[in-house]
């Protein structure tokens, strides 16, 4: 970490076991969790689905933020469809995502900037997103 930066939260979880039975629980305990692989009848959700409703909350709250700051209001809730997909290649599985990005009320111009924007404020956008392929449409 460098001098200018500093932790404003740290998510602590414990996971037991992987993708087809474990369990994940926040150090809060406000997350717990059970795992199943994506397609199995078991009860539980798999790490693609996390990573999708976690990315999707970030960016509408930075799409909100950015929007704030550009005295810019909705007529409506900002709504996202995250979509993450796993490949496989020869190499190993990859991982890309899509946002569906909705914006009531703002007009395809102004939702490309807000969009834009909301690339660089979403700490997932802007980290985790410079290794993958990420897509954001507007709907």
């Amino acid at each position: 970490m460098s001098n200018t930066q500093r932790v404003i939260y740290t998510a602590m979880t414990d996971t037991i076991g992987g993708r087809e039975s474990g369990v994940a629980r926040s150090s809060d305990g406000l997350l717990d969790i059970r795992f199943s692989a994506p397609g199995s009848l078991r009860i539980g959700t798999n790490p693609e689905q996390l990573l999708s409703a976690g990315w999707s909350a970030s960016f509408a709250s930075a799409i909100t933020l950015a929007a704030f700051n550009r005295k810019v209001a909705f007529a409506g809730e900002v709504s996202i469809q995250g979509e993450v997909e796993m490949e496989i290649e020869p190499g190993g599985y990859t991982l890309s995502v899509r946002l569906r990005v909705r914006l009531p009320g703002i007009e395809r111009a102004m939702a490309q900037v807000l969009a834009a924007e909301a690339r660089r404020l979403c700490p997932f956008s802007s980290t985790i997103g410079r290794g993958l392929s990420v897509a954001v449409d507007l709907d």
